[in-house]
């Protein structure tokens, strides 16, 4: 099983446009739709399409919308009960893939709340092969929480993953090599936050097929304790850095309609090729293909195995003599079949 924590849980709502959204304008929607979602949220709704057994952890009141829209989606949830609706996020997508995004803080959080789903996460996550934890912190949660969770889970079997931004970011960095993750997932900005470095120049040089600065930037978080680092870098592809080597892949050139989700499509591509043992390659192989699907698919709408395609991303090994030639998959994924 993969468990996933997200402690700010949402409403996503998708208002799709026909034209370039100019500020202070009145337009009519060609479409809307309305999605569970939260970044932990969104990893369970890929690995389940997947058919991989995942579990979403989260705060809702019995009643919230957002319940009843996982069992539509057949998303197995844990909900810590709480009095606050889940928050609704506003997503406007123009022609070309630009999409502006509103979202909501979130409700706040008792002690009690925080205490309930920090142990949920304890509890059901000694039995995960993952545990996800993923996306902002609602009010009333310490920004070191995530730090805490991770110490709290080094004793259990399960690998840790965070894909997290600012403040929380910032304090599990704080706390390395204690609390540092069996993987973070920054994207540019993300990891100019916790290394300095500059995220236009990360991409730039990336589009030009130099990531050197982001491999630099990568190793700075293995040396201070991170098992691995899965950076992506919108079009320009994704880098991952281990103590088993470093890669660099390129994405298909593809129509982009939305970019949500698209992070959290990646991460849940690298994991499906964790469970399966895949090579550090074919991770990152399959961690592109999940977020180009992702990018090609309207509003909130996720991607399945069947529009995900790891043949189609080029991937070098930059460790290698010869970091000129990609590396071939060593495998053709299809459909997962259900992991314990």
């Amino acid at each position: 099983m993969i468990l996933t924590l997200t402690a700010n849980p949402s409403i996503d709502r998708t208002v799709v446009l026909d034209s370039e959204l100019v500020r202070g304008g009145v337009y009519r929607a060609r479409a809307s739709v309305s999605d569970p979602g939260g970044k932990g949220v969104n990893v369970a709704r890929v690995l389940t399409s997947s058919g991989v057994q995942a579990m979403a952890v989260l705060p809702a009141a019995p009643t919230d919308p957002l319940l009843s829209a996982l069992t539509t989606k057949g998303v197995r949830y844990c909900a810590v009960p709480t009095s606050g609706q889940a928050r609704t996020n506003i997503t406007i997508s123009e022609p070309g893939g630009t999409t502006t995004k509103i979202n909501e803080p979130g409700a706040s959080l008792t002690v009690a709340t925080r205490e309930e789903l920090f142990d949920a996460v304890l509890d059901l996550g000694r039995d995960a092969a993952w545990v996800v934890l993923s996306g902002s912190l609602p009010p009333g949660i310490p920004t070191d929480w995530y730090a805490s969770i991770v110490q709290a889970l080094r004793d259990t079997p399960s690998k840790v993953a965070v894909d997290t931004s600012d403040a929380p970011l910032l304090a599990l960095a704080a706390s390395f090599p204690e609390s540092a993750p069996d993987l973070v997932k920054p994207n540019s900005e993300e990891l100019a936050q916790l290394t300095g470095a500059n995220a236009e120049e990360l991409e730039r040089a990336a589009a030009a097929g130099d990531p050197t600065a982001t491999v630099t930037a990568c190793r700075i978080l293995l040396d201070r304790g991170v098992g691995a680092v899965l950076a992506t870098l919108g079009s320009a592809g994704a880098v991952l850095v281990s103590n088993e080597g470093a890669w660099f892949a390129t994405p298909p050139r593809i129509q982009a309609l939305s970019t949500v989700g698209a992070g959290d499509s990646s991460l849940a591509g690298y994991i499906l090729a964790d469970i399966e043992r895949c090579s550090g390659a074919d991770k990152l192989r399959r961690a592109v293909a999940y977020g180009t699907a992702a990018t090609a698919l309207p509003g909130t709408t996720l991607p399945t195995p069947e529009q995900a395609h790891p043949e189609s991303v080029t991937v070098r090994a930059l460790d290698s003599p010869h970091t000129s030639s990609p590396i071939p998959p060593t495998s053709s994924p299809t459909r997962s079949s259900t992991h314990s």
